[in-house]
C-alpha cells in the first residue's frame, strides 16, 4: 500500500495541473471503489474550481471552492496520471512523456478540467478497486470518519521526542507496534518504520515504553528515532517514494527510494551499519513483515 511519501510525492505532482483548474465535471465509470461513490458525487463537485491540493496520513484532498473537499486514497493499487491537450475522436488524447504502464479498462475516474494552460484530465487507475473517494466539509475534516483521532504527521514539529514520549510512557507494546499505531503517527507505514529503526540503531521488538524514564521525559534513544523518522521520510519524499508493485507518480515516472533500502526487502543480506557483521533478519509481527538486524538494533 503506498505510504505517506508516495502520497505526498502523488499530491506535488497534481498540484501544479489540478491548483486553480475549474473542475468542468468528474466522470464515474462506475458506482463504486473500495466503497460506493457518495450520492450526488459528480453533480457537488463539478463547476467548482479547485482552490488547493493538502494530503493528511495517506489522505490525499482535493479542496474545492466553497468549502467542500474530495478525500481520496489510493487504496492497494490506485494511482492518479495527467492527460492534457483536447480530446481528439478516435485517436489517444494523451501524448505521455512516460509510458502510461497502466490498463485503461481500470481508469475508474475522470476529472476533466479548465485549467491555465488548456483542458486536461486526471484520471484515477485502480485495479484492485482498494482506494476510494468521499465528499466532506472542510470546516468538519477533523470530525471525518477517516481523519478523526490521527496522530501527528512525521514532516511536521509536533513531532518531537516530548510527543513521542507521552505516548509511549509505560508501554508494554513493541516498537514497530507502536510506531504504526495511526493514533501517534499519521501516515507512517511499515517500510519507513524498518528504515527509521534501524537508522536509530533500535529493535523492533522492543518494549516502546524503554525509551521513556521514569519522569515521563524521553531517553536519547528516543531523540535519535524522531529524527529517524523524519529523516526517512524527507529522503522518500526527496527520491519520489518508493515504487513497489503498483505504484506510480502522477507523470508516469516511477520513484526511487527502494533503492536506498537498507534494511526493509533485504533478508540474509548484510547489515549495511558501518562496522557491524550482521545480516539482516525477517520477522512477522501483527501479520507484517519486519526486516530488521539483530546484531546492531537493540
Amino acid at each position: 500500500m503506498p505510504e505517506l511519501p508516495e502520497v505526498e510525492t502523488v499530491k506535488r505532482g497534481l498540484a501544479p495541473t489540478m491548483e486553480g483548474a475549474l473542475l468542468v465535471r468528474a466522470e464515474l465509470r462506475r458506482p463504486d471503489l473500495r466503497f460506493p461513490f457518495p450520492e450526488n458525487f459528480a453533480e457537488a463537485v463539478a463547476g467548482r474550481r479547485i482552490v488547493a491540493l493538502s494530503r493528511r496520513a495517506k489522505y490525499l484532498m482535493i479542496e474545492l471552492e466553497g468549502g467542500a473537499v474530495i478525500i481520496a486514497h489510493l487504496g492497494m493499487s490506485g494511482s492518479f496520471r495527467i492527460e492534457k491537450g483536447p480530446i481528439e475522436a478516435g485517436a489517444d488524447a494523451a501524448a505521455f512523456h512516460h509510458p502510461r504502464g497502466k490498463d485503461e479498462k481500470h481508469d475508474h475516474v475522470v476529472f476533466h478540467l479548465d485549467g491555465r494552460s488548456g483542458p486536461a484530465r486526471v484520471i484515477y487507475n485502480d485495479p484492485r478497486r482498494f482506494g476510494f473517494m468521499d465528499l466532506a466539509q472542510r470546516a468538519a475534516l477533523a470530525d471525518h470518519v477517516f481523519l478523526r483521532g490521527l496522530g501527528e504527521e512525521p514532516t511536521g514539529n509536533a513531532l518531537d521526542a516530548a510527543y513521542l514520549a507521552g505516548r509511549f510512557a509505560g508501554k508494554v507494546q513493541p516498537l514497530k507496534a507502536a510506531l504504526l499505531d495511526q493514533r501517534t503517527i499519521a501516515g507512517l507505514g511499515n517500510i519507513y518504520v524498518c528504515e527509521a529503526l534501524w537508522r536509530s540503531g533500535l529493535s523492533p521488538k522492543r518494549a516502546a515504553g524503554t525509551l521513556v524514564d521514569k519522569r515521563g521525559r524521553p531517553k536519547q534513544a528516543l531523540f535519535h528515532l524522531t529524527e529517524a523518522i523524519r529523516a526517512v521520510i524527507a529522503d522518500a519524499i526527496a527520491a519520489g517514494g518508493s515504487s513497489l508493485k503498483d505504484h506510480i507518480q502522477a507523470d508516469g515516472s516511477l520513484g526511487y527510494f527502494q533503492h536506498s533500502f537498507s534494511v526493509y526487502d533485504r533478508e540474509g543480506e548484510a547489515c549495511r551499519t558501518p562496522g557491524c557483521r550482521g545480516t539482516v533478519a525477517r520477522i512477522v509481527q501483527a501479520g507484517r513483515s519486519t526486516f530488521y538486524c539483530p546484531h546492531c538494533q537493540k
